[in-house]
């Protein structure tokens, strides 16, 4: 996966902005203010940051290219390297998990402007 398609991918979620609080080097996709995934586009190898359900988190660093969240929540946060041992369809996959992790902890009314289903208990 490309720098290029990895920032389309978040740029395409609903009512996600690009930021760089951590300086330009480093792309913070935000939903809502919130952060999703987090990369420096021009490292290499290609890294990016994802929120993920701590079981789901815990099985895929079984795979090498799945670490604990560099600088971030380990327990809620892993940080993908993107050299293609994982195929970019579960990056993609992970992407959308993230997305809808953070979307998922919204007040109504901003997941409501997501176009994302309010939770139901």
């Amino acid at each position: 996966m490309t720098a290029r398609a990895l920032r389309k991918r978040c740029l395409a979620k609903p009512g996600a902005t690009e930021e760089f609080p951590f300086g330009e080097a480093t792309s913070v996709f935000k939903v809502a203010g919130k952060m999703f995934a987090l990369s420096s586009l021009e490292s290499k190898p290609l890294r990016v940051s994802l929120k993920c359900e701590p079981n789901l988190g815990e099985a895929l660093r079984a795979n090498s290219a799945v670490q604990p969240g560099y600088h971030l929540n380990k327990r809620h946060w892993i940080t993908v390297t993107l050299d293609g041992s994982l195929p970019d369809a579960m990056v993609f996959d992970l992407i959308e998990d993230s997305y809808d992790l953070v979307v998922a902890g919204l007040p109504a009314r901003e997941r409501a402007a997501t176009g994302r289903p309010a939770m139901t208990s």
